[in-house]
This record gives C-alpha cells, structure tokens and sequence, in this order.
C-alpha cells in the first residue's frame, strides 16, 4: 500500500501536466481521471482480495512445485539406491561367474589329471598283460621246441638204438631193468 501511495505522489508531483495546465485534480485533467481509474481499479482488486488470491496462488504453486522437486529427488534417490543395488548385483554375479570359471578350470584340471593317470594305469596293465602273453609265448615255444626236440631225440635216439640192439643185447638189458626194480623194491 505504501508503494501505492508513493507512486501516486510520484505521478501526480512530477507530471509535465502540473507546469503547463490548470489543477492537476481536474476532471478534465486525463492524467488525473487514468489516477483515478487506476486508484479504483486496485482499489476492486484489494476490496476482492486479488491480492492475496494471487498470493494464495503464488504460494500454493510454490507448495507444488516444492513437492514435486521433493518427489523428485525422492525419486532421483530411488533410482540411485536401485542403481546401486543392481551395480551390487551385477558385481556378486561376475564373482559369483568368475568363481564358477575358476572352479571350472580347476575341476577340468583335476579329471584331465585322473583322466592322465587312468590312461597311464591302463598303458601300463595292458603292457603288463602284453609282457605275460610275450612271456607264455616264449614259454609255449620254447616248450614246443623242446618237445619237438624231445620228440626227434627219442625218434634218432630209437632209430640208432633199433639199429645198434640186437636180440641178446635186448634181452640183457630187460633183465637188468628187472634186477634193477627188484632191488628198489626190496
């Protein structure tokens, strides 16, 4: 209101009309009749509250646009806590993979190892099994030859004995084996 009044003294004080013209209140006067009008007018628009509606409004807009920066940085925290939260995630699952990776490796690593010691216990039954069928191979054909040489010995061994034998010398050596096994038995 004081704002008002000082303009209005303002105006009126200092206006060009004062110098040239009559008495500024005239009605003829048209700066004094626009005061007037003017005085009139806020005085409607004081007398119906404008003011304080405005205000009201002002202020009641300033209430929604206060609350919906507090939901916004509401939100804006929100976001970031689940930001954070699936940054958190994200880092326990790629530990979480790089331990099933490790584990993997190792695990490849173990059964490759049970894998090379398998095949080395194999290599070396099927080279024991391979040893014993060489051996029984050597022990069937040297018992073979040995048989086969057996064989051709009592056949030589017969044919120069039939050869060599006659009738008395066969008779003497019957009855010395007889004497022979008398006297074992005996």
């Amino acid at each position: 209101m004081r704002n008002l009044f000082a303009l209005v003294l303002t105006f009126g004080a200092a206006g060009p009309a004062l110098a040239a013209e009559e008495a500024f209140f005239s009605l003829k006067n048209t700066e004094f009749v626009v005061l007037i009008a003017f005085l009139v007018f806020v005085g409607i628009l004081v007398y119906f509250k404008v003011p304080r509606m405005l205000g009201d409004a002002l202020d009641k807009r300033s209430e929604t646009i206060r609350s919906e920066l507090e939901e916004a940085r509401a939100l804006r925290d929100e976001a970031q806590a689940i930001l954070a939260s699936y940054e958190k995630k994200q880092r326990e699952v790629q530990e979480q993979a790089d331990r099933i990776v490790t584990a993997a490796r190792e695990d490849a690593q173990t059964v490759a190892e049970q894998a090379r010691a398998d095949l080395e216990k194999s290599i070396a039954r099927r080279l024991a099994a391979a040893e014993e069928q060489i051996a029984s191979a050597q022990a069937a054909a040297v018992k073979d030859v040995r048989d086969r040489a057996i064989a051709i010995a009592v056949a030589a061994a017969g044919d120069v004995i039939a050869r060599q034998m006659t009738a008395a010398r066969a008779n003497k050596l019957i009855d010395e084996a007889i004497k022979e096994v008398e006297a074992k038995l005996h």
